[in-house]
């Protein structure tokens, strides 16, 4: 049996852990020290963003700013139906109800088009918008921004998969009122498990870094007039994290480079299609996704096991979940053609030319 190909395999780099060992050598284990400082640092100064808090996971991340914006029970949050129930959990932690928005096909993400037109037309107005930059590619954000804006609702943007994305030269993340990343196992850079808030508002992250901590007020001894969450990052996942963004330029590159292998050896055949790269934008193409005409992806999956090689199928769409059997949403038809057509090839950056060629041979032999 070859080796296991995973869809997205962590990768570590040179100084985890080196920065580890100096965590332990401080003793300065959880939550507090200098390398979640660094950390932040790291992620402000790469994307551009004034504040960073980082924080236990992504999910964590949108709960804080929902929470830090005044989401509150019976509010309406517009999100993405075509993404990760990561991005919508949040919603129902503030006991506010989610209303999905449908893709378009040029991007795979939230349309703007459709967006705006919920916005023209509903009866309440929601109070903001969750928007995922879905496998790591950029939504229209700027147009999707300036509706928020005209609109008068806040803008979250779930960059969960996205760091190192831009639009315009633009860091994803950086567009909205309040943007989060994921540093979970299986996305571009790890510290296993975590996540960062960041925005430039200062109150705002200040307010959630207090919510993060038990919502402690500034006694001697523990006070609280509001509750609060354990939801800060460890020192120690913190110095994975510093280790991490030393590399995050040569990761982006190495995705893109997968991307285009797949794209060289399945360019032309029949059936297939990649997932788009809107104009003026440079996703970080955390998993290479593609689209099959006239055959069932179950059979491409099935295939790529025989070898030791991950696949999966695109997001279901969060309106097609029995969990929100009751939700409402705005839809078009596109993401629940995408579910039906889709799937995420393995984009490990520890991946060769020959195991790509590998993979799409195997994929061919199945179009036959």
């Amino acid at each position: 049996m070859n080796k296991k190909i995973f869809l997205s395999a962590p990768e570590m780099g040179n100084n985890e852990l080196k920065y580890i060992q100096k965590v332990f050598q401080s003793n300065y284990i959880a939550p507090l020290g200098e390398y979640v400082d660094k950390f932040e640092e790291s992620v402000k100064n790469y994307t551009g963003t004034k504040n960073a808090l980082a924080v236990s996971s992504a999910t964590s991340a949108l709960h804080l700013a929902l929470r830090v914006l005044g989401i509150k029970d019976g509010d309406d949050v517009l999100a993405s139906t075509f993404t990760f129930i990561g991005s919508i959990s949040a919603i129902l932690y503030q006991n506010a109800n989610p209303i999905f928005i449908d893709s378009d096909f040029k991007s795979w993400n939230i349309s703007p088009k459709l967006l705006n037109k919920y916005l023209l037309t509903c009866d309440k107005k929601p109070k903001a918008l969750i928007l995922t930059h879905i496998y790591g590619m950029c939504a229209d954000i700027q147009k999707i921004a300036d509706i928020c804006k005209m609109h008068g609702i806040y803008l979250i943007e779930d960059s969960a998969e996205s760091l190192g994305a831009t639009y315009n030269s633009k860091h994803t993340g950086t567009f909205g009122d309040m943007g989060v990343f994921s540093f979970n196992g299986n996305k571009i850079l790890t510290t296993s498990g975590g996540g960062m808030l960041i925005s430039d508002n200062k109150e705002w992250i200040q307010k959630a870094k207090f919510y993060a901590t038990q919502a402690r007020e500034d006694e001697i001894y523990y006070e609280h007039i509001e509750y609060g969450y354990n939801y800060r990052m460890s020192n120690v996942l913190a110095a994975i994290g510093v280790a991490q963004m030393e590399v995050i330029d040569k990761r982006v590159a190495k995705k893109r480079e997968i991307f285009n292998w797949y794209r060289e050896f399945l360019d032309g055949v029949d059936g297939i299609t990649f997932m788009p790269e809107l104009k003026n934008s440079i996703g970080n193409r955390w998993l290479s996704a593609i689209l099959f005409e006239n055959i069932d992806y179950k059979k491409i999956i099935k295939a790529l096991e025989s070898k030791n090689v991950e696949a999966r199928p695109l997001f279901k769409p969060m309106h097609l979940q029995p969990l929100f059997k009751d939700a409402k949403s705005y839809l078009n038809g596109v993401s629940e053609e995408l579910f039906k057509k889709g799937l995420c090839l393995a984009s490990s950056t520890t991946m060769t030319k020959d195991d790509v060629e590998m993979i799409c041979s195997t994929i061919k032999q199945e179009l036959i």
